[in-house]
């Protein structure tokens, strides 16, 4: 694993030193300007967007000619030649990319190299499940897997950088992005924070199968007020340091070499000028020695937040925050050389910049060999072994919500197949695809072919709202089983993509009554970026098998599921509620002062259950599994929990066992219940093993009102299962 301390050798200072020494003012601003395709960042957007940007004030008049006759990033030579563009985002193709790094490297004066991004998130052409589906998993080794191989496909086109993995902690449904992450907890969170980090970039940045990774969005973006999207952020220290915090830290620590600001304020400072998040908590308590960018035009954008005066004010507040490069709003292109002259920044402001951005360049290798073999492409995109890890991980990442016994199927029974998703590959991609294609994808039905299973299919309901009944009528009318494929676009997920209301789109709910209506067996599988509130669909449905979006083996995937070729291990990473007003909903909730009971006077909805739809950390399996004989042995390093578990029925299976805590007694008040340790293991029917698993003392901690990190001795309970609702308890004194 990489530590942040191999970015600061006295070798590569000295060769920043040298380069710095020689450069103009000009140049050193050149490295901190990335540049992209379009006013929005790294991809095109339509002609329809573009106009309505240009009518809200958000681009000039010259941005929106520039990209409407279709801006290319490929075109700008001079520029780089001259040494002011020190990144592109959104530039890939390996020829692309190795001519304008042959510019850099050989026209320009200096002979700097070029970083190249792009929003890898779950895969580039070989897309895998969405990061919140694959965080289903449980299965660190299987992210780092994941994350390797888009390493590699990205390096292969030329590629070096990825604005991955985010790390925001999600506890609303209502926000888009909460399909990026890995769900609402904070400890499983630091996890995969970690795990995608070291897939990314393995022990070597200058390995060229290796890109740097980027951990965004820092901070707290995840907590949007009301989940909207880019929303104002406003909670305590105390909350942004135990919740919001840690799995950045935990990046950090695995040696991540770039962060990404957000777009949010914090407490009414914009995240992207905030020198507390950048200065003190990055370098200086984390040691943090890589490089910060903005997110795409977040520095213009702070124009909004109403907290600079104009675009150079935004230029000096964020430099001297500790913001290294600007992502694409050309802030500091345009006028970090004229705050320097008025002596409103200094040179060291800037040289500490450029220093922080030449780390990472040098670290990639990108001065000894920025070049990107042209072959290697064909060689590994989408390629058999990438396809099949794919299959993998979407297997792993499909939960079985629920299941009265109509799963496993049975393949010569008679099959119907509606819903339009189910024959839409493309919208198994789910949000941020990389550069995957429709066409790369197994759609279900596709996947039921290769299956070899005979079924009758129509789509009989789009998510626009058509519904067909008599299309839907006779589609099913001699089936035994019927497979209704809804949900959500991938384009109602992801970035400026929040919803009022989760739940299913159109009139899909209208259809899953109309099939139960019928007395058919139904069998209701989920393609979402999100939880989605969905009582009825439940209700009507037979079985719930919640496959998310999927990416390219998506259809093959969720055969596997529904046909007992794979048994499903995953469990939920966030919580299902009853209705879209009980967002946020997360499990790890605070008492408070009334809890939630029957009784009128406590913390509820009177128009809702007590408890959501589906909790952290639930999923069903096609055998059952049974805990006893919980101990807990308190160590010198935290709490040793063992636990023997026995499966109990009559599937191999594997089994996610779970380990919460409860501070039963604190000087601040503390969770109903936090996930402190989890592992994974495999049993056959009717083997039973013990499993040992270690809570971590300093997991017990918390900070106080003077926001010290702190241990309070006393008595935790302890509680065992697999889910957020795990009844086997125990309680130990911890001095």
């Amino acid at each position: 694993m990489i530590s942040q301390k191999q970015y600061c050798n006295e070798e590569v200072s000295r060769k920043i030193d040298e380069l710095l020494s020689q450069m103009t003012v000009d140049e050193k601003i050149g490295q901190l300007h990335q540049l992209g395709p379009s006013p929005v960042g790294g991809f095109e957007i339509s002609l329809d967007e573009l106009k309505k940007m240009l009518d809200a004030g958000a681009i000039t008049q010259k941005e929106y000619e520039q990209s409407a006759r279709g801006f290319k990033v490929d075109e700008r030579e001079d520029e780089v030649r001259a040494g002011t563009i020190g990144s592109f985002l959104g530039l890939y193709g390996a020829e692309k990319c190795n001519r304008m790094q042959k510019v850099a490297v050989e026209e320009s004066r200096l002979g700097i190299p070029l970083l190249l991004g792009f929003d890898v998130i779950h895969g580039l052409r070989t897309v895998f499940p969405i990061p919140l589906a694959e965080s289903c998993s449980w299965d660190m080794e299987m992210a780092e897997k994941t994350a390797a191989v888009a390493a590699k496909e990205s390096a292969a086109v030329g590629l070096n950088w990825t604005f991955a993995p985010m790390v925001d902690i999600a506890r609303d449904a209502r926000w888009g992005r909460i399909a990026e992450g890995a769900g609402e907890d904070t400890y499983l969170g630091s996890r995969f924070a970690e795990a995608r980090v070291k897939g990314f970039q393995g022990e070597s940045l200058a390995d060229p199968e290796n890109i740097a990774a980027c951990a965004k969005h820092f901070v707290a973006y995840g907590a949007a007020i009301g989940g909207r999207d880019y929303n104002t952020v406003d909670m305590s220290l105390q909350t942004l340091y135990e919740t919001y915090l840690p799995p950045f830290k935990a990046a950090t620590d695995a040696g991540v070499a770039t962060f990404m600001g957000a777009f949010n304020d914090l407490n009414g400072v914009p995240c992207s000028t905030n020198p507390f998040l950048y200065k003190t908590i990055l370098r200086k308590d984390w040691g943090f020695n890589g490089m910060v960018v903005s997110d795409s035009m977040a520095l213009q954008n702070c124009l909004d937040h109403a907290t600079v005066a104009d675009r150079a004010d935004v230029a000096r507040q964020a430099l001297q925050a500790g913001m290294d490069m600007d992502m694409h709003s050309t802030c500091y292109h345009d006028f970090l050389k004229e705050l320097l002259e008025n002596g409103q920044i200094s040179m060291e402001d800037i040289d500490t910049a450029v220093t922080n951005v030449l780390r990472i360049k040098f670290a990639l290798g990108l001065f000894e060999n920025p070049y990107t073999d042209e072959f290697l492409a064909d060689k590994v995109i989408l390629c058999d072994e990438h396809r099949a890890l794919a299959r993998e991980s979407a297997k792993k990442s499909i939960v079985l919500l629920k299941n009265n016994g109509v799963l496993p199927l049975k393949k010569d029974v008679k099959i119907a197949v509606v819903g339009a998703l189910a024959d839409n590959a493309e919208e198994m991609l789910g949000t941020w695809e990389g550069i995957g294609r429709g066409e790369d994808c197994i759609s279900v039905t596709a996947g039921l072919q290769n299956a070899g299973v005979q079924f009758k299919f129509a789509p009989c309901c789009s998510l626009d709202g058509a519904f067909d009944e008599a299309e839907l009528s006779a589609t099913i009318k001699d089936a035994d089983i019927v497979i209704a494929c809804v949900g959500e676009s991938k384009e109602d997920s992801g970035e400026a993509s929040a919803r009022c209301d989760i739940t299913l789109p159109g009139r899909q709910d209208e259809m899953l009554a109309a099939i139960r209506a019928q007395g058919k067996k139904l069998v209701t599988v989920l393609f979402n970026g999100r939880p989605l509130a969905i009582p009825e669909a439940v209700e009507n449905s037979d079985a719930v098998v919640e496959a998310w979006h999927l990416g390219v083996e998506a259809g093959n995937a969720v055969c596997d599921v529904l046909f007992g070729d794979y048994n499903p291990s995953a469990r939920l990473t966030t919580t299902f509620p009853n209705h879209s007003g009980e967002c946020p909903t997360y499990y790890n909730h605070l008492p408070t002062g009334k809890p939630a009971a029957e009784m009128k006077y406590t913390s509820k909805y009177i128009d809702a259950p007590l408890v959501p739809l589906f909790p952290f950390g639930y999923g069903l399996s096609y055998t059952e599994y049974a805990y006893s004989g919980l101990s807990a042995n308190v160590t010198e390093n935290g709490i040793d929990v063992t636990v023997t578990v026995k499966n109990v029925g009559a599937v191999d299976g594997e089994e996610t066992v779970q380990v919460y805590v409860h501070d039963v007694l604190a000087s601040r008040s503390r969770p109903v219940r936090e996930l402190k340790a989890f592992g994974k293991v495999f049993l056959k029917a009717g083997e039973e093993k013990q499993i040992t698993l270690s809570v971590a003392r300093k997991d017990l901690e918390f900070y106080d009102m003077q926001l010290n990190r702190i241990f309070e001795a006393g008595d935790f309970e302890i509680f065992v299962g697999h889910d957020g609702t795990a009844p086997l308890s125990g309680e130990v004194a911890v001095e």
